[in-house]
């Protein structure tokens, strides 16, 4: 098993930034992928941004591109995703996901998941 706990969710004015992490335990030798995923209310949850577990190749959705930032702390074993230029429409409870394979933007590809932290961008 692995279990992933999310910080750094809160309240941002928009034009602001956030920086959320993600730390796993257990089974790390296990994971082959962590992914930020996001949901707003009403809406489906949709893919942001993912890392491979060795950290050298990253994917950005559009919204998130040029905005948003994957990266990991081998180390700690921890996930950060550095948020800047934050919008209304970015407001979401954002959850880390781990896969024991590649990246993907399917949220049926991931085998754990956090408990989620909440983002909310005031205009």
């Amino acid at each position: 098993q692995v279990q992933l706990v999310e910080s750094g969710g809160g309240l941002v004015q928009a034009g602001g930034s956030l920086r959320l992490s993600c730390t796993a335990s257990g089974r790390t030798f296990s994971i082959g992928a962590m992914t930020w995923f996001r949901q707003a209310p009403g809406k489906e949850r949709e893919f942001v941004a993912a890392i491979s577990w060795s950290g050298d190749l990253t994917s950005h959705s559009p919204s998130a591109k040029g905005r948003f930032t994957i990266s990991r702390d081998n180390a700690k074993n921890t996930v950060y995703l550095q948020m800047n230029r934050l919008k209304s429409e970015d407001a979401a409870v954002y959850y880390c996901a781990a896969s024991r394979g590649y990246m993907s933007g399917d949220t049926g590809r991931y085998d754990y998941w956090g408990q989620g932290t909440q983002v909310t961008v005031s205009s």
